[in-house]
């Protein structure tokens, strides 16, 4: 009987046993942290439609145009009736103020500003044409801001340097407006050809031929 009972106790604990090694067996966890994730490396969804690319307005795309510095040439090239003016103050009026002026427009509105705002619009136009005459001629240098800032040549600039003009006045809107018309030659100079000028209560005693009086200044050439 002895024999018997201990015999069964021996095989209820082996069972136990055995039935357990399927949950506590290092070698089957490592096997279950293995196994790949099916949500993690599924392949991408196909047939997701792309947006199309965003539409810009033709206003907001670039021109080749805008990038080979015509534009500012382009705004004052007289065109059809631009030219037809029964006076310069009416050639000067017709002259809207550019949102940017161009170096050369800037440099001869800064000249015809200090020089001459002023003079009556004759006077101003006198200015800027003998300042385009310069930069014309092989007797100056080539352009006009260099011919502003040649040395000893305009007494209000200082040191090589053009000054600020007040950019907010009337003056300076008038300047920019008779530059335009200088430039795009809608208004005939009163002093033709003329490359020198100097104020009335002077006397540099040049021996040049005189072209003429305008205003406060005297011009030749």
């Amino acid at each position: 009987m002895k024999t018997t009972l201990r015999a069964a106790i021996i095989a209820a604990v082996s069972f136990c046993a055995i039935g357990s090694t399927g949950f506590t067996s290092p070698g089957r966890a490592l096997e279950l942290d293995q196994t790949p994730d099916a949500t993690i490396n599924a392949a991408p969804a196909t047939g997701v439609p792309i947006p199309p690319p965003p539409i810009v307005p033709a206003s907001l795309t670039p021109d080749d145009n805008d990038h080979d510095g015509s534009a500012d040439a382009a705004s004052d090239a007289p065109t059809g009736d631009d030219q037809d003016f029964a006076s310069l103050s009416e050639a000067v009026a017709a002259q809207a103020m550019p949102e940017t002026l161009d170096r050369e427009l800037k440099c001869l509105a800064i000249g015809v500003y200090f020089e001459s705002k002023g003079e009556p619009l004759a006077g101003q136009l006198a200015v800027a044409d003998v300042i385009l005459n310069r930069a014309q001629s092989a007797r100056f240098p080539g352009s006009v801001c260099s011919v502003l800032t040649q040395r000893s040549q305009f007494s209000f600039v200082r040191h090589g340097r053009l000054p600020r003009a007040r950019t907010h006045s009337r003056a300076w809107k008038t300047a920019v407006a008779v530059a335009r018309v200088a430039r795009q030659k809608l208004w005939d100079s009163p002093v033709p050809n003329a490359l020198f000028f100097h104020a009335r209560y002077v006397s540099p005693h040049w021996r040049l031929a005189k072209v003429g009086t305008v205003g406060n200044h005297i011009f030749y050439r």
